[in-house]
């Protein structure tokens, strides 16, 4: 560890990308043959959401299918405020992105004649869903572009650092402050860099039933806000409405595939209760199943994933990751009812880029879930966001391409920052419950401005940058789900239940305006807070 550590210091390259993700693995490939550094938290192929994606890649490769048909599905499910050019835009670049990853070795499954084999998932009006082994995308895509990362001479590979902060200089990217994973005593490493691609993944970890790993705990939206970066739409995250619940965290999921495939919703009385609440049933967006599953829990009823009759004996077979994380709860979904509770699984909020990936920091590039581009609007399209980090990725890498980034230059004076030392485990579960308990599937004001309050509190206290980094992450979503009066796609407000016309507009905001609304609110009294309802 200490030569990588020396080795950092030393470190001259102009580009650097965070996060050992698709976004990241891609942009790195991408970049070659310009050298570039790739920091990873795990090592690599571990600990990024994209390798637990089950759904797959959208992409109107099919005969008859287009990309025009493709961008509509998506403008059509998210709430009113998907850049629609934007969204046309990544629909146009699928087939070529598919193209690549082939070219990379990602196995994605074929029918008799060779083709390309497409699925249906929720919300697409044909299908373009392109799978490997039935739920095996995510982990067989990051395997072989991993593979391909270490086989690239052009890509200096540190794993085992985080970073924990952006550092900036006259409004420009100036480096990074990296710290050892798991190790929060450890001696801060601060590498130059004037040129920083973050691909570090969601925030679902901040709430305490999710599907995400640990490691997508918001920091890269955290340390990009607290350097000033505009951050877009922070309020909209999505709940997988299917995830399995065995008590493990993260909680395993149970793909949209399976539904795309026939399997039903019903509740402890073994009654299908989706059919009530849209014409798509089980197949209806994704927050609109959320609630409806949110809702038989909250009633009682508990809810469950029944592919008894749609797949039987061929469960195994057809999707053998999440059989075997039945098997594994003691649940065999050939025989028996999946039981089932929504997770936070991706956010379609994150650091604001445009559409070749630019922040609002001169030098700094965001691509996947820490990104908000406009595609997903308040509620994202299954399947569209290994699509859209790809897409991104290959924009970045050719953004930066034709940059001229000048050589990196003397480090800003440290900053001020929280001791070192472990984070809080009692005040990451306190933050994780209110997480869920207030900035869930359903919101309402009072536990909305509570959360602010508490977020606000734990970012100005907190002894450790890690937790400080969550707590600025969490206070940027509660505050502008607080601020936000309506429901809108994931976005669900009990006491503003109605989408209002007038606010179809996508939100840009900073961590100075996040922390306005929490000074707002210093002076309201506490409402009574109820335990949350976990499943």
């Amino acid at each position: 560890m200490q030569d990588t550590i020396h080795n950092l210091t030393r470190s001259a390259d102009d580009v650097v990308i965070v996060g050992g993700g698709l976004a990241g693995l891609f942009c790195a490939l991408k970049l070659a043959p310009r050298p570039v550094t790739l920091v990873s938290a795990a090592p690599l192929g571990q600990g990024a959401s994209s390798a637990w994606a089950q759904g797959g890649i959208a992409a109107a490769v099919a005969e008859g299918d287009t990309p025009e048909a493709h961008a509509a599905d998506t403008i059509a499910v998210g709430g009113g405020i998907v850049d629609e050019a934007i969204a046309l835009g990544i629909a146009r670049e699928a087939a070529p992105r598919i193209h690549d990853l082939l070219g990379y070795g990602v196995p994605f499954d074929r029918d008799l004649e060779g083709r390309l084999a497409v699925g249906r998932e929720a919300a697409h009006s044909a299908r373009r869903i392109v799978h490997v082994r039935g739920d095996g995308a995510g982990a067989a895509i990051i395997a072989a572009l991993s593979e391909a990362v270490r086989r690239t001479p052009s890509i200096r590979l540190i794993e085992g650092f985080v970073a924990e902060t952006l550092l900036t200089e006259d409004g420009a990217v100036a480096g990074l402050q990296l710290r050892e994973a798991g190790n929060a005593a450890a001696r801060p490493v601060r590498l130059a860099a004037r040129a920083v691609v973050l691909a570090t993944g969601g925030l679902g970890h901040l709430y305490a039933v999710t599907t995400n790993p640990i490691e997508a705990g918001g920091s890269g939206l955290a340390i990009a806000a607290r350097a000033g970066a505009v951050i877009a739409d922070p309020e909209f995250v999505q709940f997988h409405p299917t995830a399995i619940m065995a008590g493990r965290d993260p909680a395993p999921l149970a793909t949209e595939a399976l539904r795309g495939e026939g399997a039903t919703l019903i509740n402890g009385n073994g009654e299908r209760f989706m059919t009530a609440l849209h014409p798509l049933a089980e197949l209806a967006p994704r927050d609109i199943v959320a609630r409806g599953v949110f809702a038989e829990i909250a009633a009682g009823r508990g809810a469950f994933l029944d592919a008894r009759q749609a797949l039987g004996a061929r469960f195994a077979d057809r999707f053998p990751a999440v059989h075997a994380s039945c098997i594994a709860a003691g649940i065999d979904p050939a025989t028996q009812a999946i039981p089932i509770a929504p997770a936070a699984h991706y956010h379609m909020g994150g650091i604001a880029v445009d559409e070749r990936g630019r922040s609002s920091i001169d030098g700094l590039w965001a691509g996947g879930e820490v990104s908000s581009t406009g595609a997903h609007g308040a509620n994202r399209l299954a399947s569209n966001s290994l699509l859209e980090a790809v897409v991104y990725a290959a924009r970045i890498a050719d953004d930066i391409a034709g940059c001229a980034i000048p050589s990196p230059a003397r480090l800003p004076d440290p900053l001020a920052t929280p001791r070192s030392g472990e984070p809080d485990a009692a005040a990451v579960k306190r933050l994780r419950t209110m997480m869920s308990a207030h900035v869930g599937v359903i919101r309402d004001c009072d536990r909305l401005a509570d959360a602010v309050r508490g977020f606000a509190a734990l970012e100005r206290e907190a002894t450790s940058i890690a937790v400080r980094n969550m707590a600025t992450t969490a206070l940027l979503v509660a505050a502008s789900a607080w601020t936000r009066r309506e429901s809108r796609g994931a976005h669900f407000r009990s006491d503003h239940p109605a989408e209002i016309r007038a606010l179809a507009q996508r939100t840009m905001t900073t961590l100075a305006a996040a922390r306005d609304v929490a000074e707002s609110l210093t002076d309201r009294p506490l409402p009574h807070i109820a335990q949350p309802m976990i499943a």
